[in-house]
């Protein structure tokens, strides 16, 4: 029995998607440089600790991605209330910081619970549409409890207040409903009335979320006040030319008028030191991770493994596509980190755990789990 047991644990070790893993190990080498670089040619304050969160997001991944799928499935709902929890926990007792009461400090790292909410939610409706038939999908009856799930979460992280993160846990939650077969008519209907409750919405925003829209819509109406971020950001960026400053020589960044330099504005840094040329890379890198959690979805056969692939993918591309757009004035400015560049240990850590589901699907694709299925068989 043991010596099956170790059969089947090598050979899982073995089909660890390897090529992921060194991308994800790139762009934390990357982190590691820009954070050196924030700290003026240092590896503290935040070099030293990005290196140690990622060898401890490693090895997250990699006992993630041994766990049996089965098992995930049968957790899933479990994840879920565990982490609802600790969201109700920081209401409660969490740590006030820059304003927002977003974190539960456990003296070795201060827990945001907000964004492991943006993973176990994806394992969640994955369990949840798992075991649903495509017509009961299209049922709206159907569809009362994962909305529930959804916006349990979002009223959460929208009172501590952190909107950026609440909007992602909406904007994860509705493409997991769109890849469970949902109709677009359902979300046009959503977005129609949505649309028409911006100004009842309005009126509940706090005042530095309203001027971060306004300066969005027109960020020259206060360039030295609550536009200040985005516009030495957008100096950062042009000055940075085709191929940069040149490694610790970015002149925003290092005389300090570059602000959150080490976290929401760390690929500002980058394209000023390394220009247009180390931008793209950045890109290209991080479309290779997303390509290959998309393409994996192809050989996963259980709905539940694709879903949780495809919902990991999602999530790590909303992370860059939101960080990146609000630094070039595409969105709206908000609390969102470079997913493995960006200095912040929860943001890490949740961004490995969601390579780590990648990677357990990818180990599980050839394993069929029976809609009905709720634990190992």
């Amino acid at each position: 029995m043991k010596e099956e047991r170790s059969s089947a644990l090598g050979s899982k070790i073995k089909q660890l998607n390897f090529g992921l893993l060194l991308l994800v190990t790139i762009m934390c080498g990357i982190g590691v440089a820009m954070l050196y670089s924030a700290a003026n040619g240092n590896m503290t304050p935040w070099a030293e600790r990005h290196i140690q969160r990622y060898l401890v997001g490693l090895i997250l991944i990699i006992v993630i991605a041994l766990i049996d799928l089965r098992f995930l499935l049968r957790c899933a709902y479990l994840l879920y209330a565990l982490n609802l929890i600790l969201l109700i926990a920081v209401e409660l007792i969490g740590d006030i910081g820059m304003g927002a009461q977003r974190w539960i400090d456990l003296h070795f790292i201060k827990l945001q619970p907000s964004e492991f909410m943006k993973i176990v939610l994806v394992i969640a409706l994955a369990r949840y549409f798992h075991g649903r038939t495509v017509e009961e999908v299209v049922r709206p009856i159907y569809l009362l409890i994962p909305i529930l799930m959804v916006l349990g979460p979002v009223i959460l992280v929208m009172r501590q207040p952190d909107l950026g993160t609440a909007g992602m846990i909406l904007l994860g939650g509705g493409i997991i409903f769109f890849l469970a077969g949902v109709k677009i008519w359902k979300f046009v209907t959503l977005i129609i009335i949505a649309v028409i409750s911006i100004p009842i919405a309005w009126q509940f925003l706090l005042d530095y979320q309203k001027r971060r829209i306004l300066i969005f819509l027109n960020p020259e109406i206060d360039p030295l006040g609550a536009g200040y971020h985005l516009f030495q950001s957008k100096i950062a960026l042009g000055s940075g030319g085709l191929f940069g400053k040149g490694f610790l020589n970015g002149s925003q960044s290092h005389l300090n008028f570059l602000p959150e330099k080490q976290t929401d504005f760390v690929f500002t840094m980058l394209a000023e030191e390394f220009g247009l040329m180390g931008g793209l890379t950045v890109i290209i890198l991080f479309m290779g991770i997303i390509s290959y959690g998309y393409i994996i979805s192809f050989f996963i056969q259980s709905q539940f493994g694709r879903l949780l692939t495809l919902g990991m993918t999602a999530t790590i591309f909303l992370y860059v596509f939101i960080n990146i757009g609000m630094v070039m004035g595409i969105v709206p400015i908000v609390g969102v980190p470079l997913p493995f560049v960006s200095y912040g240990g929860t943001a890490l850590l949740a961004s490995m755990s969601a390579i780590g589901f990648i990677i357990n699907c990818y180990v599980h694709r050839n394993l069929k789990i029976s809609r009905f299925s709720a634990g190992l068989d």
